[in-house]
């Protein structure tokens, strides 16, 4: 008796082989194994050998919460799972874009385009919006977008380029922008060569300023340089040096007779009533235009007032010439410029209109000398 025994432990102490398998199963076995639990081994530890998860051993068993196992009970392995067959990744092929060539093309033009404007462009070009007196339109720009970068109204532009409604203009069309420059009288200037440097007849620069045009100019005199609103066809290269003999002003129309006379017509067109005292007063001359007309400064002056006057006047511009002489311009649609602004002979103040007592398109005009008014016809050159 005491031998078995002894063969008994001994026995019990071998390991105990799995029932279906001379080998542990592993993850990559197909069919369903056996196996039998050994002293010391638990259940992760089985799971762990065998390649599968310990809940999926304690599913195919059966197992409950806490999942101990005894000794030489016997556990089903369950099949391990297949990885999955891995797809080769669809490369992407790329569809030909029926709208490629067209975009391409449109770039081309763009680019063109832009390279057009750049070689006719002038070195008026490279000056920013608010100084240059030439633009030519750039893609995308409209009239309005100009005159904003410009700071100068759209009326304006419109007027001086001959624009009309509904005032569209055209890529690398070149647009004058009327504005009125500055110059320092600098040692070493003379009438030649400022009227050279801003290609503007000297006789038409003297005009502006109230100067003797045959007089010699001296340092630290500020000038206004009035813009040429029809400039010669060849305005677009370099600025031709003047002839000896100043060309006729083009920017007032039409310039004076002779220096005598001391103002020239705000505009043209013929007199419906003229200037009248006594019972039938009137005093001033009232001049019949289109509506839209530009109203220009008879002669340079400081402009003293600019805006309605409701009684008689409606949109009205004075402006102040110097030693007692003044002259005012009524009826008007729109008003240009503002009070305290310095205006060149020739520039424009107003646009003709029919506001206040105006009996149609017409500008009422006057003329005062020390506050008293005179018969305009007396210091206007021969009526256009």
């Amino acid at each position: 008796m005491m031998r078995k025994a002894v063969f008994l432990l001994a026995a019990l102490a071998l390991p105990l082989a799995p029932a279906a398998a001379a080998a542990p199963p592993n993850a990559g076995q197909q069919a369903e194994a056996m196996h039998v639990v050994k002293a010391g081994e638990t259940l992760n530890g089985i799971a762990n050998r065998a390649g599968v998860s310990s809940e999926a051993l304690a599913k195919a068993n059966g197992l409950k919460a806490p999942y101990v196992v005894k000794l030489g009970q016997k556990l089903t392995i369950p099949r391990a799972k297949a990885a999955p067959a891995k797809v080769p990744a669809k490369v992407p092929v790329k569809q030909p874009d029926p709208a490629a060539p067209a975009r391409k093309a449109a770039a081309a033009a763009n680019s063109t385009a832009k390279a057009a404007i750049a070689a006719a462009g002038s070195p008026e070009q490279a000056r920013s919006p608010e100084q240059e007196s030439v633009h030519v339109v750039q893609p995308g720009e409209t009239l309005g977008s100009i005159a904003l970068a410009a700071k100068v109204p759209r009326v304006l532009i419109a007027e001086a380029n001959g624009l009309q409604p509904p005032y569209n203009v055209r890529l690398g069309q070149k647009l004058q922008i009327p504005r009125t420059r500055r110059h320092t009288v600098k040692a070493g200037d003379t009438g030649f060569s400022i009227s050279y440097k801003y290609a503007v007849p000297w006789e038409q620069i003297a005009l502006a300023n109230g100067l003797d045009a045959g007089k010699p100019v001296k340092p630290g005199q500020a000038l206004l340089i009035p813009t040429l609103l029809d400039p010669p066809a060849t305005s677009a290269g370099p600025a031709p040096a003047p002839a000896p003999t100043p060309a006729t002003p083009v920017d007032v129309p039409p310039p004076p007779a002779a220096r005598s006379k001391r103002f020239a017509w705000p505009v043209n067109g013929p007199v419906r009533r003229g200037f009248a005292s006594g019972t039938n007063n009137h005093d001033g001359i009232d001049i019949k235009a289109p509506e839209g007309t530009m109203v220009r400064a008879a002669a340079a002056g400081t402009v003293r007032f600019a805006g309605m006057e409701k009684e008689q006047f409606g949109n009205l511009v004075v402006l102040d010439h110097g030693d007692g002489w003044f002259t005012a311009y009524a009826f008007l649609s729109r008003v240009t410029v503002k009070d305290g602004a310095k205006v060149a002979a020739g520039e424009r103040v107003g646009l003709v209109g029919h506001t206040g007592l105006a009996k149609g398109n017409e500008l009422h005009f006057e003329v005062r000398r020390d506050g008293k008014p005179v018969d305009p016809l007396d210091d206007l050159p021969k009526a256009p």
